[in-house]
């Protein structure tokens, strides 16, 4: 039977895939992990509740920790400091609307207290995120 011999000249015109595909599932894996780790970088246990609202708008966001520590937008922040450090990053302070995110565990007073400063730098739009009960929102 004759066989067919390639000529030295001829190239290669396939392109190996499978180490693209590799790199390409390792990426996928890393960040299917890290993802909701960057999601929220201060560990917060909200309170659940029956009635949710979904979160539409982009707002400021006071975050109160187990330690009862006061965050600005992930930056830790002194309670005292904190209506001058919103009114500083807002035009128009008094129509700036502000969600306060606070861990389950914080005693009422630490929440009222952020509440008053709040209100006390003229932010009256204040809202409290929460989670709902069975995962699903009303």
């Amino acid at each position: 039977m004759p066989q067919i011999q390639r000529g030295a000249d001829t190239t290669l015109s396939e392109i190996n895939m499978v180490p693209f595909i590799d790199v390409v599932l390792v990426l996928l894996i890393i960040f299917m992990i890290t993802a909701p780790l960057l999601q929220s970088g201060i560990d917060v246990d909200v309170p659940k509740t029956k009635t949710v609202k979904e979160l539409t708008e982009v707002r400021m966001v006071v975050t109160i920790d187990r330690g009862q520590r006061v965050y600005l937008n992930d930056k830790p922040v002194n309670i005292h400091d904190l209506g001058q450090d919103i009114v500083a990053q807002s035009r128009n302070a008094q129509k700036r609307a502000v969600y306060i995110r606070c861990d389950e565990t914080v005693p009422f007073g630490s929440w009222a207290t952020v509440v008053d400063a709040l209100r006390q730098s003229g932010i009256q739009n204040i809202s409290v995120v929460t989670q709902p009960l069975n995962g699903q929102p009303h």
